[in-house]
């Protein structure tokens, strides 16, 4: 099942938002990676059909949003444009779920509107800014997406990034070798001004004892592009929170690891508020 699109309120003839469109459920806001786009949860809104709602909007300069985008887009822009996209739909609370840049922003919206999200779910994510050693690294590397778009070396450096070793490296999982190598070599140098707000990104660990929501961390243990240990600070610092570690899963563990994974993530959305969330 794959994750309709509709038209997003107030953005005439721009196909923005996928919404499984069932206003009687509880709605999930998935927000997808840098590099990735909506059709990253299409397996989770196919596990979760009819039981919850889901919409997961594309971010302001990344997938059929280039043009939106002139220069760098910050997290506080994609928080802004989610929260724009949550007033026009009407949305009173909502659960939300974030992966990698996903996360950034959903921390965000999380410590910013206690008030409206219920449940967050954030996976191969963190609330730390770029480390020095790596943002020289990572601004050169989007400098060369940028000149060279997305090459077969560049595909293979993503890649990298995304997935954890040991998935890349089984024969078994050769789906995750087709499917993202093709969608990947879709990408247009134009993201570059999306890359440059996640590298450039300000830490965000300030405002996590802010969020009140049943949050759920998940990390892979092969997460290079933020380690387990960002995903400890999460856990620690957000008062109602439990972690979930995954061996063989890296920086994705939705596409790595869909079997453990979705059914886990729904079995948490489906929790009572109160009295029935657990640490651990």
């Amino acid at each position: 099942m794959a994750l309709p699109y509709t038209e997003a309120p107030g953005h005439e003839g721009d196909l923005m938002t996928f919404d499984t469109g069932e206003p009687h459920l509880s709605p999930v806001l998935c927000l997808h990676s840098l590099f990735l786009d909506p059709r990253s949860f299409d397996s989770l809104a196919a596990a979760g059909a009819g039981r919850f709602r889901f919409i997961a909007p594309e971010f302001l300069g990344q997938a059929g949003r280039l043009d939106e985008a002139g220069s760098t887009v910050t997290m506080d822009m994609c928080s802004d444009d989610v929260l724009a996209l949550v007033d026009r739909l009407g949305l009173r609370q909502v659960s939300l779920i974030g992966q990698s840049m996903g996360g950034d922003v959903a921390v965000r919206i999380a410590s910013r509107r206690p008030d409206l999200v219920d449940k967050l779910v954030l996976m191969g994510s963190s609330a730390r800014g770029e480390s020095v050693e790596h943002l020289e690294e990572f601004g050169a590397f989007v400098d060369m997406f940028e000149r060279d778009g997305f090459t077969d070396e560049v595909v293979e450096i993503v890649k990298g990034i995304l997935f954890a070793a040991s998935v890349l490296e089984d024969p078994e999982r050769q789906d995750v070798h087709d499917l993202w190598s093709r969608r990947l070599k879709e990408l247009s140098p134009k993201l570059a001004h999306a890359a440059r707000g996640v590298v450039q990104r300000e830490s965000a660990v300030a405002l996590l004892p802010q969020i009140t929501a049943s949050t759920l961390v998940i990390s892979g243990t092969q997460d290079h592009a933020r380690p387990p240990a960002w995903s400890d600070e999460m856990f620690d610092a957000i008062p109602n929170a439990e972690l979930w570690r995954i061996k063989r899963a890296g920086h994705s563990p939705l596409i790595e690891a869909p079997d453990i994974v979705i059914p886990f993530v729904l079995e948490f959305l489906s929790r009572r508020q109160h009295g029935d969330d657990r640490s651990s």
